[in-house]
């Protein structure tokens, strides 16, 4: 592996490249936003407010939430731009008491929310065979909650949903097109944790024809017809992750100070149980960590230094979520040895190597 020179994460990070000074894609985006007029981009926000507002729609807007802190940024931004949203949650089997905690929050916010729960034996069946094939833990509630605000917001004619950061751009993406500030059905192809599967295909292959309804959307058709479009806010608004957690804890968002689920911040992935196995995973296939990933936002932004970076990832090391790891088991009704060999399924024999002692170590580590 080799490692940007500027943040600590590695080549083998998918959808970013390293450029020929060896800086990744996330890095030279992040320097692409000095030269943004965010001023400039206000104005478009509002005047794109002021459009909606004239469709005279019961909701303008639709926000996906999960409850988290980017969540309430959303949602109060929204407000504070005088839009009447709708919020919806597709409602992950295992989220926690902080994730409903602050579910609670955003109501007593000021907005309506509607709750979609699937039925939770089929997504327990969905959740287990979508981990053993691509050791993803993440893709029903992606596909369930991007895929039922499609619906909701064209079936009910919401004229836009309102996303977060647009992770093409802050992350990295080989695709230039997909950068911008519209989010459809060819984005979430590409980046929606999904591996370019939908719900035809899982009805296939788990032979549940019929009942895979609540992962089913609509097209980039169906929503143009309607006239609804999916916009990132962090087009419009400078993304920050402190900044997020700052405005979300003002109007009484949940977190632990001293709780850290996965990663590096206390106050993010914190509402659902199997989000910290999802990060997890990306350990044995691309040789990072979730922490890798917040402090190298850290580096950009200016808060720390990558030697400093280093020397917290020395510290923490890189995080075996295990009480999430038994609960996740106990619930699919599988031993801690076999989640561990599904888990070695997905070693990338190109930088996990077996030491003299037979045990399998990462190439070119950090730490």
């Amino acid at each position: 592996m080799k490692y940007c020179s500027r943040c600590i994460l590695p080549d083998t990070r998918p959808t970013s490249f390293f450029d020929r000074n060896n800086i990744c894609d996330a890095c030279n985006n992040f320097e692409k936003k000095k030269n943004i007029n965010w001023k400039a981009r206000e104005v478009k926000f509002k005047k794109l407010c002021s459009k909606v507002k004239k469709r005279k729609a019961r909701y303008d807007c639709l926000i996906p939430v999960s409850g988290g802190k980017d969540s309430h940024w959303q949602v109060i931004t929204a407000l504070k731009y005088n839009l009447n949203p709708l919020c919806l949650t597709f409602a992950p089997s295992a989220q926690n008491s902080i994730g409903n905690k602050n579910l609670e929050n955003l109501k007593k916010i000021g907005v309506d929310h509607v709750l979609v729960s699937p039925n939770f034996k089929i997504e327990k069946k969905f959740i287990y065979d979508s981990f053993k094939q691509f050791g993803s833990t993440a893709i029903p509630v992606h596909m369930g909650m991007f895929q039922q605000s499609f619906l909701y917001a064209t079936k009910f004619k919401i004229p836009l949903i309102i996303w977060g950061e647009n992770a093409a751009f802050e992350y990295g993406s080989k695709n230039d097109s997909l950068k911008g500030f519209d989010l459809n059905q060819k984005w979430f192809k590409v980046h929606g944790n999904t591996f370019s599967t939908d719900s035809a295909y899982w009805e296939k292959k788990l032979d549940l024809q019929g009942k895979l309804t609540s992962y089913y959307g609509v097209s980039d058709e169906e929503m143009k017809k309607a006239q609804v479009k999916g916009i990132f806010l962090g087009y419009y608004f400078r993304w920050d992750p402190l900044n997020s957690y700052n405005v979300a804890k003002k109007f009484g968002f949940t977190s632990e100070k001293k709780f850290r689920k996965t990663g590096y911040y206390f106050f993010s992935d914190l509402d659902d149980n199997y989000i910290s196995i999802h990060h997890y995973m990306k350990y044995f296939k691309f040789g990072f960590s979730r922490i890798q990933d917040n402090l190298s936002i850290e580096i950009r932004n200016g808060r720390l230094s990558r030697a400093q970076a280093i020397k917290i990832l020395k510290k923490i090391g890189y995080d075996e979520p295990r009480e999430d790891i038994k609960i996740f088991c106990e619930n699919m009704k599988i031993s801690i040895n076999t989640f561990k060999k599904i888990t070695e399924k997905f070693l990338n024999k190109k930088i996990w190597v077996k030491n003299k002692s037979n045990k399998w170590k990462l190439k070119n580590s950090l730490i």
